[in-house]
């Protein structure tokens, strides 16, 4: 998992605190890559080891001020850096890559396609893309970095799984309140789909196990892919867990588990998806229920399978569980890959075709931006480690 740029970097390290509370091991090794020297010192749980500054001649540590071509070119100059990193990392026993990039800002809508592009090039692993679409609130220069980062990221990349601001941003929240909340709906989505097939010796094993070939079958034939998440609390809350722990029910009733089962796929796949979008016309889609292995009924996941394959037109619907024995809540998350109808990606497309008009100015602009950052920063900075 590599994050790539502020909103990256910040979203990799919260999922390696993540998976430390839940004890997983969605993530094999985490690497954090920015052109600002503060981002990286911010981070709390990358190794130090696994921070890399790039673009240290060009822009001295002060990041590329929004600029997305300048931080696609210190990409390209500096890659071996990130690769002397990527080095250190035991390939052997990775199943994939997932580059995570904020799309409106700089350093990762411009460097994150840079770096699959690399690493499709060097290894034979698939490599995915996380990108976060900014909120139409950034202003004008984030959303034109998005719409021109969203294409070539999604043309590099095996799959892009979307995550749109937009449209999870609260009214009135604060900026770092809100994204906060942002970074742990995306850990607790991937946490379950990533983290499903992960067993350990003396651990249950699932009925219909989803491991990562199912996920890399689900996200094969590139596009853009979405998630949805839905969880049914069975108890009095308490902290902690992947789900959160509830107090345990006896005499389960075989047709209340099947409907639960149903209703939170249905809940999951019309609720609040990561990506709005039109479900039908999916082209794949993967179902994951999980939760205490007596709650993870079989006939209804099975019928919330054939629901999605109905609601979809696919027939290309996986679907599995993820016994949880110590968690006391039943969560859904369903995976769907290759969509198709989705508004924010044709405004995405025609701020592109507007901007081709006025690429001159943005670029101008962008010079002048560039000249102040590095002249409010011109003293002499301490190394970064």
């Amino acid at each position: 998992m590599i994050g790539f740029g502020q909103a990256g970097g910040k979203v990799v390290d919260r999922f390696i605190e993540f998976d430390r509370q839940t004890r997983g091991k969605t993530v094999r090794a985490a690497i954090a890559v920015n052109t600002a020297k503060s981002d990286l010192h911010g981070l709390e749980h990358i190794p130090q080891e696994n921070r890399v500054l790039i673009g240290q001649t060009r822009v001295k540590g002060h990041g590329v001020g929004a600029d997305n071509e300048l931080g696609a070119e210190v990409a390209q100059e500096d890659i071996e850096e990130v690769q002397a990193a990527l080095d250190g990392v035991p390939v052997h026993e990775v199943d994939a890559f997932l580059i995570v990039a904020g799309l409106g800002g700089g350093s990762g809508s411009g460097g994150a396609p840079v770096l699959a592009k690399h690493l499709k090039r060097i290894y034979s692993e698939p490599v995915y893309g996380l990108g976060i679409l900014p909120s139409s609130e950034e202003g004008g220069i984030y959303t034109l970095n998005a719409a021109r980062s969203f294409q070539t990221f999604v043309r590099e990349v095996d799959n892009l799984i979307v995550f749109d601001n937009d449209a999870w941003r609260a009214t009135g929240e604060s900026v770092e309140g809100g994204y906060a909340k942002i970074n742990d709906e995306i850990v607790r989505r991937l946490g379950l789909l990533f983290g499903a097939g992960e067993v350990d010796e003396g651990d249950v094993v699932a009925e219909s196990v989803v491991d990562s070939s199912e996920i890399i079958n689900t996200l094969a034939g590139g596009g853009i892919s979405t998630i949805g998440y839905a969880v049914d609390q069975l108890g009095d809350q308490k902290k902690g867990g992947l789900l959160s722990r509830f107090s345990k029910e006896a005499d389960l009733d075989e047709v209340d588990e099947t409907n639960r089962i149903t209703s939170l796929v249905r809940k999951a796949t019309l609720g609040r998806l990561t990506l709005p979008c039109e479900v039908q016309g999916t082209e794949r889609a993967l179902l994951v229920v999980a939760g205490p292995p007596n709650r993870l009924n079989r006939k209804g996941i099975e019928r919330g399978r054939k629901w999605l394959e109905e609601q979809t037109g696919s027939m290309e619907i996986r679907g599995g569980d993820y016994p949880l024995p110590k968690e006391n809540a039943v969560a859904c998350a369903v995976l769907l890959s290759g969509v198709n109808n989705v508004p924010r990606v044709k405004e995405l497309q025609q701020v592109a075709i507007e901007a081709l008009e006025n690429i001159e100015d943005i670029r101008e602009q962008s010079d002048r931006n560039l000249a102040e950052l590095l002249a409010d920063g011109d003293e002499e900075l301490s190394p970064l480690f």
